[in-house]
């Protein structure tokens, strides 16, 4: 019980905190929610008195403005509710999109390990689906919710002014409901974070899937990959059709406990009447106002299943903004002008798994110097470079830029200082300038733009583009060696201390590879240059080497020395490439 009142409080405290920038709208909008909700108990009363008035021989003009006020109070009623409705939906979207926004944010400084053990359909679900939720309960479910209720009060205390005995059998019987329907919540709630669960998996396991389309169809996996699909879809519909039979069953037995007291309504009104205690006219009102009060229980009943999976998705987004990041942003000790020196002082970085990527590494790079990374695959060299962007922080030991510990900087200052061109390279779905200037955190001109392409060699490829830096760009639209060239660009327009190179060349042809040579010339000319590579022929250029194995930096020199060196492991790595072609790795 502990445990679901925290879940309870924590999801309530989330909306509350977003809402409450917004709260001279919410206290407005309730306002006219509670005069648009209060307006059509007026009905009943102005009904019930004119049936009495009839009753009593009144003729039927005098009846006229009865009738009038009941058509006009229901006519404002509605007209308020639309006007309710329209602010309340715009309401909801700009808090909702506050809280994706904050998600995404913070879905973005979690650490590489959190975001290995979390699928991209399931985050995908977290920050879309789960807001979406909130956002269309916030905006329609809602309003029945808070207006039901005030119509619910009203109502019970319009029945208690016409007979207190009447008001109070209604009274006791929606009292019953409401604590069988809030009693019943928590039970509901967990079906819904059962089926939202299951639901995220399927999107995880689909994202995936499709991401291998090709791989998949190529090697005759379709039918596993449709299999998968099937087991999913299969989950999700027995955990939604179990999540509505626990709704259904909720609002079952409240409906039951209402349905009994309204009968007990009912004939205790015809029984007053009889005794000639209540006039035909009150006990008509009593008999429309047990209906309307029915009438709110219902459709609070019919928006159970939006509000459970509006707490459900609310406690999710809660629990996600109460993961704490394993990188902490430093207290924002500035990076150095110019080209950084690197040093690794005793560094050693184990993974979760317990796997040791690098053990008691001491390494020193002079500013201004390009040094290229070898070893075999799972030696170390990716990690090594993810230590120098800080997308992992050493298990022990320091890493510095410019004598600056990364732990003491912005993370900020680190993406303006150090880039990194990788195998893969990111087009964003927008324009040439964007996928350039990543929607301008690299701020620069036209002239300046142009200048970055031109010196990477994509000038002539720039002028055929119909509509020059405003082209719209994905994936589709460059060829590999393109794309690289483009994040040389990136790169050149950031103008960085550290350029890391993580595998930049491995996946392009000879032809290719020597027409971004260049761009790759300029774009390290000045700076401190990380090349971390497979093929030696990549590494003509760099001025050292640094050796990798199981973890360790086995050697580190000049290139040219440990090129003649017979016995050194660079020179046995250039005689087998000289012999097979092989590969470094």
């Amino acid at each position: 019980m502990s445990g679901d009142s925290t879940g309870r409080s924590v999801d309530i405290r989330l909306l509350v905190g977003y809402l409450r920038p917004e709260r001279a709208r919410v206290a407005a909008l309730t306002s006219v929610l509670v005069v648009a909700m209060l307006m059509p108990i007026a009905g009943p009363l102005l009904l019930g008195t004119a049936l009495d008035r009839a009753l009593a021989g009144d003729d039927a003009g005098s009846l006229v403005p009865y009738a009038a006020g009941f058509l006009g109070t229901a006519l404002v009623g509605d007209l308020l509710q639309v006007a309710v409705a329209w602010w309340s939906v715009r309401l909801a979207w700009r808090v909702g999109n506050h809280l994706r926004l904050d998600l995404a944010r913070h879905a973005l400084g979690l650490d590489l390990e959190w975001h290995s053990k979390h699928r991209p359909g399931l985050l995908i679900e977290r920050l879309d689906g789960d807001i979406e939720a909130i956002v269309k309960f916030s905006s329609t479910a809602v309003l029945s919710l808070l207006g039901n209720v005030v119509l619910l009060l009203g109502t019970l205390t319009a029945s208690v002014f016409i007979d207190w005995r009447a008001g109070l059998a209604t009274a006791s019987a929606t009292a019953a409901a409401i604590v069988i329907m809030v009693r019943g919540r928590p039970y509901a709630v967990a079906g819904r974070e059962v089926e939202r669960e299951v639901q995220g998996q399927l999107y995880g396991d689909l994202e995936e899937r499709l991401g291998g389309l090709e791989d998949l169809k190529a090697n005759g996996a379709g039918d596993y990959a449709v299999h998968k699909y099937r087991q999913h879809s299969s989950r999700w519909w027995h955990a939604a059709r179990k999540a509505g039979l626990r709704d259904d069953g909720v609002y079952a037995f409240a409906a039951s406990a209402f349905t009994l007291g309204t009968l007990g309504t009912l004939a205790l009104g015809v029984w007053l009447t009889r005794q000639g205690e209540l006039s035909v006219g009150s006990t008509l009102a009593l008999l429309r106002f047990s209906q309307m009060t029915r009438q709110p229980l219902d459709q609070i009943a019919e928006q159970l299943s939006e509000l459970h999976k509006a707490a459900a998705g609310a406690r999710r987004a809660a629990q996600l903004l109460a993961t704490e990041p394993a990188l902490v942003d430093g207290s924002g000790t500035a990076l150095p002008d110019g080209p950084l020196a690197i040093d690794l002082d005793r560094v050693r970085l184990a993974y979760a798994n317990g796997h040791v990527a690098l053990d008691d590494i001491d390494l020193h790079i002079a500013p201004g110097t390009v040094v290229g990374v070898i070893g075999r695959t799972g030696s170390g060299k990716t990690s090594l470079g993810r230590l120098l962007t800080r997308l992992w922080d050493p298990t022990t030991g320091a890493v510095l830029l410019g004598g600056v510990d990364l732990r003491d900087t912005s993370d900020a200052d680190l993406r303006r200082r150090v880039a990194v061109v990788s195998q893969d390279v990111e087009l964003l779905r927008a324009t040439l300038r964007d996928n350039l200037t990543f929607y301008g955190a690299h701020h620069a001109d036209d002239h300046q733009l142009v200048d970055a392409l031109e010196a990477v060699n994509l000038g002539d490829w720039l002028t055929a583009l119909p509509q020059g830096l405003e082209t719209p760009l994905d994936e589709r639209a460059l060829s590999a060696g393109e794309a690289q060239l483009l994040a040389f660009a990136r790169v050149l327009l950031a103008d960085p201390g550290l350029v890391v190179l993580d595998e930049a060349t491995s996946r392009l042809d000879p032809v290719t590879e020597a027409r971004i040579a260049a761009a790759t010339e300029r774009a390290l000319a000045g700076r401190t240059g990380l090349v971390i590579a497979h093929r030696l022929a990549t590494l003509d250029r760099v001025d050292e080497i640094c050796v990798i194995e199981h973890g360790r930096v086995v050697e580190h020199g000049p290139r040219v020395e440990l090129g003649d060196e017979a016995d050194s492991r660079y020179a046995a790595l250039l005689n087998i490439s000289a012999d097979t072609g092989a590969l470094a790795s």
